[in-house]
């Protein structure tokens, strides 16, 4: 199933294209937006990139998830997931896994691209260490999202409503979240709203390692209106979000493969 994605890709590899590029656009088209912001508008002086680079990352890998539902969607309308669902699989779940797979493959692609670009542009190389947990925080971030995507896919009468959520879904919560300004710099009604958003912790996680670098999970990753939260209670947070997404589709799954 996964190997079935794959050769999708290989045939129409414009997606994965877009997926690198885009990125890569934001990163120079952001850094020369705020290339001449007085000095010291970020903390300790950091350039632009380094404190982009981290919500470039998740919302790569999110938009991507975001997606994952698109081909489950397609092979419901032109007939091909009924053939699945009576085809001899070892289980039925493992349409839903290999697409899983198919984006963390993608993400961790784009990954890779976007720090190799963001180190030309300043931002530097984290460790081993901390690129393991960077890609932690990446597939906690996918699992979950890519959940909530195939959700969709099976709840929603067709592709058309399908890209109208993604397309209503991706930038509020890109501008609810702490990817291309801190949360001081938010009104506060703004600021509750992307303490409340889930990818502002992936991305906090994320921002820590580069400004920081030498990742301890008990140090403070991100302060918002209500309470301090911790590299572990970060990771929690994140697991959390997953399973409730896991939880919340698990009787739409059961339904559609039963």
């Amino acid at each position: 199933m996964t190997k079935r994605l794959f050769i999708q890709l290989w045939r129409r590899p414009s997606s994965l294209i877009a997926g690198i590029v885009q990125p890569f656009m934001w990163l120079i088209l952001f850094g020369a937006l705020f290339h001449n912001a007085p000095e010291g508008i970020f903390e300790n002086n950091i350039n632009y990139a380094k404190f982009l680079s981290p919500g470039i990352i998740i919302f790569t890998a999110f938009s991507g998830s975001l997606n994952a539902g698109l081909p489950i969607m397609f092979d419901r309308e032109f007939g091909f997931l009924n053939r699945l669902l009576v085809a001899p699989l070892s289980s039925r779940y493992s349409i839903v896994a290999s697409s899983t797979l198919y984006i963390i493959s993608l993400s961790l692609i784009q990954t890779g691209v976007i720090i190799i670009a963001s180190s030309i542009l300043g931002a530097g190389i984290p460790n081993i260490f901390d690129l393991v947990a960077i890609i932690l925080v990446i597939l906690l971030t996918v699992c979950g999202v890519t959940g909530l995507s195939l959700g969709l896919a099976f709840a929603l009468p067709g592709h058309i409503e399908l890209i109208a959520v993604i397309f209503v879904t991706n930038l509020p919560l890109l501008f609810a979240s702490t990817a291309l300004a801190p949360l001081s710099f938010m009104a506060k009604w703004l600021q509750i709203i992307a303490s409340l958003n889930p990818l502002t912790y992936a991305i906090e996680f994320i921002r820590y390692i580069y400004l920081y670098g030498n990742l301890s999970m008990n140090s403070i990753i991100f302060r918002n209106p209500f309470i301090e939260i911790n590299g572990v209670e970060t990771l929690l947070l994140l697991l959390g979000f997953d399973l409730l997404v896991l939880f919340s589709i698990q009787p739409l799954l059961r339904r559609r493969f039963n």
